[in-house]
């Protein structure tokens, strides 16, 4: 006997497009929760621009960290390993909070989490230039809080709303993130002259943060409406659908097991460490080598300006090839190429090294967060990647600033350091022969 025919409920009229499948969760959210979050996506400035200034933020306070490290440190008389610290805590606090970011937005979803990091970057930013020393590092693991919540959900959310434009729009959030380091280590020198010291300057940050954190609050009220009307966010999916895997599945403890995600973590720890390495110590060696502090921060400047170059071209690039290996490697190569320089003339040839080292930073963190997209063939698993990545990836990355200033510390000198980048960068091109290739992580 056949079934009466039922009304066709308001939202199946799009079921054409792709699931609204929370990408950090495996829940389906209730209607209304649906409802809500397509009503941003139709209007997608306000989501495009939350999206860009979110990005902006996401390492506009540590870029303007590095060019003012020595005053910071002779204001406190730290060592060239203690004042390592002042990068290395953000990034260990970067590791440490990426796990929670899938749990937060699980229970609040993910438009509030956006919110609150960048209120929680805020707040870190201002906490970091209060006058006792231990607020400077408490404030350095807020700020570094704060950005693994905006990195580990950002995937995530583009995956969800964009999953046709993927590689663009990691191509767009790449590009805004660098030029907000790139004008946050422009202005650090100028701003400092300014605002009366390096604490100015610092503080100076916390506007861009709370400008973000504005544009944020009407999508997280939005979303947040819809929740309270559903009186749940989510629902499990009951399925095997293309949507995602079961609650309980084993997808989380198999994905530690594939090598292919191990092989993208590694690669995004790699990178990073390459450039938190740059971020920490770039104008240091030059100035050590007899450049002016003023013209060494605006080497270093150059170096991040152009990385737009290649965080815009190279998942772009991405996302037309089967395989990035090629990709990977040539971005290797171009960082190489750059440190290779530092240690031949570091003031001589500034501009070029800089030149060679910002391409290839730009391109490996966006082939890096692109991987994370091509990877995996659904936004769960995209999200978990991408948190497992952000993770141990900067974890990784947040020895690298400490051992160098050590080991530069130990050695009275750069040759040693330098080489030691020089091998990072041959692992780096090793690991990127592994990643990627053409293959998908299976939740």
């Amino acid at each position: 006997m056949s079934r009466p025919q039922l009304p066709e409920p308001p939202l199946t009229r799009i079921a054409a497009e792709p699931p609204l499948v929370d990408a950090e969760t495996d829940l389906r959210p209730t209607p209304e929760v649906v409802a809500a979050r397509r009503g941003l996506r139709s209007h997608p400035a306000l989501l495009l621009l939350g999206i860009v200034l979110a990005s902006v933020n996401m390492r506009a306070s540590l870029a303007g960290v590095s060019p003012l490290l020595g005053e910071i440190s002779d204001h406190y008389g730290l060592s060239a390993t203690t004042g390592s610290l002042v990068t290395t805590i953000p990034l260990v606090f970067m590791g440490l909070a990426s796990p929670l970011a899938p749990r937060l937005a699980r229970r609040w979803g993910t438009e509030a989490v956006l919110l609150a990091a960048l209120v929680l970057l805020c707040g870190g930013v201002l906490l970091r230039v209060a006058p006792p020393l231990a607020a400077l590092f408490a404030g350095g693991a807020l700020v570094g809080s704060g950005i693994a919540l905006l990195n580990v959900l950002m995937p995530g959310l583009i995956k969800r709303d964009f999953p046709h434009r993927a590689a663009g729009m990691t191509a767009l959030y790449t590009t805004a993130m660098i030029g907000g380091a790139t004008l946050s280590a422009a202005a650090a020198v100028p701003l400092e002259n300014a605002l009366g010291g390096w604490r100015g300057s610092l503080a100076s940050w916390s506007l861009p943060a709370a400008v973000a954190a504005a544009a944020w609050l009407p999508q997280a009220l939005l979303a947040r409406r819809g929740t309270r009307h559903g009186q749940a966010a989510a629902v499990p999916v009951r399925t095997a659908t293309a949507t995602g895997p079961q609650p309980g599945s084993k997808a989380g403890r198999g994905l530690a097991r594939s090598p292919l995600a191990w092989q993208v973590t590694l690669f995004m720890g790699l990178q990073s460490l390459i450039a938190y390495v740059t971020i920490a110590w770039m104008p240091t060696i030059l100035t050590d080598d007899g450049m002016s502090k003023g013209a060494a921060g605006l080497v270093f400047a150059f170096s991040t300006l152009v990385q737009m170059a290649g965080s815009f071209l190279v998942p772009l690039l991405a996302g037309r090839m089967r395989s990035q290996r090629l990709l990977a490697v040539a971005v290797a190569a171009l960082m190489a190429s750059g440190i290779a320089g530092l240690l031949v003339a570091p003031a001589g040839g500034a501009w070029l090294w800089a030149a060679l080292i910002g391409v290839g930073q730009g391109g490996s963190v966006g082939l890096a967060l692109t991987m994370m997209v091509l990877r995996t063939s659904d936004a769960h698993t995209s999200a978990r990647l991408s948190g497992m990545a952000q993770t141990w990836g900067y974890l990784l990355a947040a020895a690298g600033p400490l051992v160098l200033g050590a080991v530069h510390q130990a050695t009275g000198g750069w040759a040693l350091p330098i080489g030691l980048m020089l091998a990072v960068c041959a692992a780096l091109a090793l690991l990127g022969l592994g990643a990627g290739r053409d293959r998908v992580i299976r939740p």
